[in-house]
Order: structure tokens, then sequence, then C-alpha cells
């Protein structure tokens, strides 16, 4: 049996506002997950910019590698991004619970993920422990957002079952299971999007799941080339900002 356990936390101050005491506070057990938003990770980074007289397309540069505009049916101009092999509107940059600014994406995540890894693995005095950074995007042909994984450290992201017979007998020949996004999207649905103060939550009990030191968030990563949606992927061409 495991069990989903939200962190009510102080609040995280833009621009720029360190969190190890929060995790600090964090009692963790051996084969705990602990999810992290990519948004205090990018506060404790000092990834922020003052929104007053800035537009969010000012930043793109910066922050993406491939744009992509078109206006919707609402009239709406919407910015297809492509940052770090990841398909984001307006390249992952959010002005909510930002007093004043854009928090852009945090860097370097897998650094980061393996740093607060590591700092909680001796505060802890355990062996075993995921960091999983999320965020939340938009699905093809689908309404609102749902969570998903950035970065990580300490587990395996994919579970091959490649070789595996299905209940007929019959060889799977291309399943993996895509782990860590499907726990972050139930992270992200407890951490809630609005006001709840709950950026922190541990997975606790979860056996279904590899740790591995040296996993990192580039095992679940396709290059366009070889996406299943590569049609698709190919409008991005000569979009290099």
């Amino acid at each position: 049996m495991f069990e989903f356990i939200p962190v009510k936390t102080r609040v995280v101050m833009p621009p720029k506002d360190e969190v190890w005491d929060i995790l600090d506070s964090l009692k963790l057990e051996e084969g705990d997950i602990v999810f992290i938003t990519s948004k205090i990770m990018a506060i404790h980074q000092g990834r922020c910019v003052p929104s007053d007289g800035v537009k969010k397309k000012d930043l793109f540069p910066g922050e993406a590698s491939h744009l992509l505009s078109y206006v919707n049916y609402r009239g709406t101009t919407i910015n297809l991004t492509l940052i770090d092999n990841n398909l984001m509107a307006s390249a992952g940059i959010d002005a909510s619970n930002a007093n004043g600014h854009y928090i852009l994406w945090p860097k370097d995540i897998d650094k980061l993920c393996r740093e607060m890894r590591e700092y909680l693995l001796k505060k802890n005095n355990i062996k075993k422990l995921g960091v999983i950074s999320t965020d939340t995007r938009s699905q093809v042909l689908r309404q609102g957002v749902t969570g998903f994984a950035i970065g990580l450290s300490g587990i395996k992201p994919l579970k091959d079952l490649r070789g595996e017979k299905d209940i007929f007998g019959r060889e799977l020949k291309v399943t993996r299971v895509n782990r860590v996004d499907a726990l972050s999207s139930m992270a992200v649905l407890i951490m809630g999007e609005a006001a709840e103060q709950t950026p922190v939550l541990i997975l606790r009990g979860y056996e279904n799941i590899e740790f591995c030191g040296s996993a990192t968030i580039n095992d679940i990563k396709s290059s366009p080339e070889n996406d299943t949606f590569k049609p698709l992927l190919d409008c991005f061409e000569g979009k290099e900002i």
C-alpha cells in the first residue's frame, strides 16, 4: 500500500528564496520519492524576471530553442516552444504565484535534483530516495493541464515490458511504461495549482520502481526525428529562435 503525502510549506518568495529549510523539514523514510515543483526550484535559483514592462515573448530567445506562434479560435496568440526537448507553451514561463515576476524554468534540472537528493539522503540517513521536479502542460487534443516530470534523480523513469507476454501470450514488442510522468501527474493533482501552498509531496510505500543513482530525465526523452509525433514536430523546422 502506498500513499501520497502533501507538504504544506511557507510561501516561497520570488525573485530568489533558497528552499533548504523546507527540505530540512521533511521526515523521509527509505524508498520515498519526493516531488518538488519546478517553480520553487526556479525561485531557489533566482530564475525570476520582474514583469513590469516586459512581455513573455521577449524572454523566449534565452529560454527556448524553437518558436511557433499562431492565433487560436478565440483570437489569442499562442506561442508553442521547444525547451530542453519539451513541447511547452511560452517556454514554460509562468506568472502565477510570482509576486510581480515571470518565473522561468530552473537550469540544469537533473543536477539540481541530484544535489537535493544527496542533501536529503545525508539529512535523513537513508540510501534509497527519488527526487522528481514537476511542472504542468497541456496535452494534444485535451483540455486542461496535467503534471509531468522535467528532471529527476535516483529512480529509473521507464519500466521496459518488451519481451513480456500479454494475457493471451502475445509478446510485447515496443511497450515501455513512463512511470515518472504518470506519478508526477498524480502528485501535481494533489499539490494543486492555485493557493494550496503545497509545492512538495512525498510518495511513500510505492514498490513498483527501481532506484538508480545514475538515471536522468534523458532516459525518457525522445528526439524529434524519432518521435511518434514527428509529422507534427516537423512544423518547427526553420523556426529556431
